[in-house]
C-alpha cells in the first residue's frame, strides 16, 4: 500500500491510495472464496465454480466491492496512521481505477476531527443563581407530608370538593353506551381532574346509595369518535370518604421524621432543600461556564461528529423509553412526529455536546493536564463502592484509558469553573432583548419596499464511523 498524495480542504481529506497487485488480487481471491457457495454456475455444482469461470460470465470485477471491503479496513488504518490525520466518522471510497500493472488506485474521503484555536476560558463571568429556600416552599413539604401520611374514613354527609367517592358510572352518547365508559366500584377524589371537566364538580353534593346523570361535553381535543360530543353518565354512588389530615405539631414530626419536634423537621427539611438546590445552581454553573467558553472558541464541527453525538443521545434515550414499556416509534407518533423529527429535535444538543467535548479535549492538549495512577485507583475504587461491584470487574468493565480521558476531562471543567466569576443572573427582558439584537434583521416586506421606492422617487432616499483521535466527553446533566 503506498499514499500517493494527500489533499485537506473544508475540514475533508482525500487520500489517493495505490494497492499493489498481489495484495489486490489477494483480495479479490478471499473475496471469491466468501461469495462462491452463493453462486450457480451451469455445469458445475453450487459453489465449485473457479474464479475465472465465475469472473468469464459475471465480469472481472465481479468480486472488486468485496475485495475493497476485504483490504479497506487496513489500508485505511495505514494511510491515516502514515500522514498522521485525525479522521472522524466513516470514511468513503469516491473512485477506484485499475492500472495496465494490475495496481489498484483508490481515492477515499474522510472528515478531519476540526482545527481549534481556543478562546477566553478563563475568568469568564458565569452567571449563577441565589440559592433560596422560602418559609412557604417549607409548609408545602409539610403539606404533602401530611398528605401522604393521612387516612381516608367514610362519612355519612353529602360529598366534598376533595373527598373521595366509590361509585358506579355508564357513560352514553345519543343514548348509547361507548368503549370505555363503564366502570364498577371506581375510586375517585374530587378535585384530581381525572375525568373530563365538568364531571367531577357535577358530584359534589351527593350522598351515598344515591344515583345520579352527570351531562358533560367531551372536549374537543379528545379521541375522534367522542370528541365534542355530548354524553350522559349514570352514577350510583356507594360511599363518601374524607381525607383526615394529621395537624402538623410535635406528634406528627416524631411520626414521620427522626426529630421530636415539628421546628427540628422544618429545619431538616431546610437543610435538605438547599442541599439540592446548590448542587443543582452549581451543576447549571459549570455547565454554563463550559457552554460560555465553547462559544468563544473558533472550530468548524464536522457534520458526521454531531451525526455519532446524535446517534447516542437516540440509542440513550431508546433505553429510557423501553424501561418504561415503550418504543421510541410509538413516542414520536404520540408527541406528533416521527423518528426523523425526533432526531431533529435532538439535534442542536448534540451540537451543543460535541462543542464541549471538543472544547475540553483541547484545554486538556493545551494546558498539559494529567491524571495521576493514585487519582485512577481511587476513582476505580469509588465506583466499585457506587455500584456494589468487585474492584476487578470495574477495571474490567472500564478500561484505564477511558478512565483516564474522563478524568481529565473533569478536571478542564474545574479549571474553566473555578476561575469563572460568578455574577447575578440577568432579567429574563434583559436577555430576550439581547437576544433580538443578536438576531439579523429580517427581509423587508414588499410593501415596505415599494413604499421606500415611491419616497426615493420624490427626491428621498432611504439609506460514518471511524476516530483516530479520542475525544473527551463531558455529561451536561443537572441534578435536581
Amino acid at each position: 500500500m503506498n499514499v500517493k498524495s494527500v489533499e485537506k480542504e473544508n475540514g475533508n481529506a482525500k487520500i489517493v491510495v495505490a494497492i499493489a497487485k498481489d495484495t489486490f488480487e489477494n483480495g479479490l481471491n478471499k473475496a471469491y472464496l466468501k461469495n462462491r457457495k452463493h453462486i450457480a454456475i451451469p455445469g458445475f455444482r453450487k459453489g465449485k465454480a473457479p474464479r475465472k469461470v465465475i469472473e468469464g460470465m459475471y465480469g472481472a470485477e465481479v468480486f472488486f466491492e468485496d475485495a475493497i471491503n476485504e483490504l479497506f479496513p487496513e489500508i485505511y488504518e495505514k494511510a491515516v496512521v502514515e500522514q498522521k490525520l485525525n479522521a472522524v466518522g466513516m470514511p468513503s471510497v469516491v473512485d477506484l481505477n485499475k492500472e495496465e500493472d494490475g495496481t489498484v488506485v483508490l481515492t477515499i474521503e474522510t472528515a478531519l476531527y476540526p482545527e481549534v484555536t481556543l478562546g477566553q476560558y478563563k475568568g469568564l463571568e458565569v452567571p449563577k443563581a441565589e440559592v433560596n429556600v422560602t418559609d412557604e416552599e417549607i409548609d408545602a413539604e409539610l403539606d404533602r407530608m401530611a398528605e401522604r401520611n393521612a387516612r381516608i374514613s367514610t362519612v355519612d354527609r353529602a360529598a366534598e370538593m376533595g373527598d373521595t367517592l366509590v361509585f358506579d358510572f355508564e357513560g352514553f352518547v345519543d343514548g348509547k353506551p361507548f368503549d370505555g365508559g363503564k366502570a364498577e366500584g371506581y375510586i375517585l377524589k374530587l378535585g384530581s381532574h381525572q375525568f373530563i371537566p365538568g364531571f367531577e364538580e357535577a358530584l359534589v353534593g351527593v350522598k351515598a346509595d344515591e344515583e345520579k346523570d352527570v351531562e358533560v361535553t367531551f372536549p374537543e381535543q379528545y379521541t375522534p369518535e367522542l370528541a365534542g360530543k355530548p354524553a350522559v353518565f349514570k352514577c350510583k354512588i356507594h360511599e363518601v370518604k374524607e381525607t383526615v389530615r394529621p395537624a402538623l405539631d410535635d406528634e406528627f414530626a416524631k411520626d414521620v421524621s427522626e426529630f421530636d419536634t415539628l421546628d427540628a423537621l422544618k429545619e431538616d427539611i431546610r437543610k435538605r432543600f438547599t442541599e439540592n438546590r446548590e448542587r443543582a445552581v452549581n451543576q447549571e454553573f459549570d455547565n454554563t461556564a463550559v457552554t460560555m467558553a465553547a462559544d468563544n472558541m473558533t472550530c468548524e464541527i464536522p457534520a458526521c461528529m454531531i451525526d455519532e453525538q446524535v446517534d447516542k443521545q437516540m440509542e440513550q434515550f431508546g433505553y429510557q423509553l423501553q424501561a418504561s414499556g415503550m418504543k421510541m416509534e410509538d413516542y414520536a407518533k404520540m408527541m406528533g412526529g416521527d423518528l426523523n423529527g425526533l432526531r431533529s429535535n435532538m439535534r442542536p444538543m448534540a451540537e451543543k455536546t460535541v462543542r464541549a467535548n471538543v472544547l475540553l479535549s483541547q484545554i486538556v492538549e493545551e494546558e498539559k493536564i494529567e491524571v495521576s495512577e493514585e487519582e485512577i485507583e481511587a476513582e476505580y475504587a469509588s465506583l466499585a463502592e457506587q455500584y456494589s461491584m468487585e474492584l476487578e470487574k470495574v477495571k474490567a468493565a472500564l478500561p484505564v484509558e477511558s478512565l483516564k480521558i474522563d478524568l481529565a476531562t473533569r478536571k478542564a471543567v474545574r479549571l474553566i469553573a473555578d476561575s469563572a466569576v460568578a455574577v447575578a443572573p440577568k432579567a429574563a427582558e434583559e436577555t430576550a432583548e439581547e437576544e433580538a439584537e443578536k438576531k439579523p434583521a429580517k427581509k423587508r416586506t414588499t410593501k415596505k419596499k415599494a413604499d421606500e421606492t415611491a419616497e426615493a422617487a420624490e427626491g428621498e432616499e432611504k439609506p460514518k464511523k471511524r476516530t483516530t483521535r479520542k475525544k473527551a466527553e463531558t455529561e451536561t446533566k443537572t441534578e435536581e
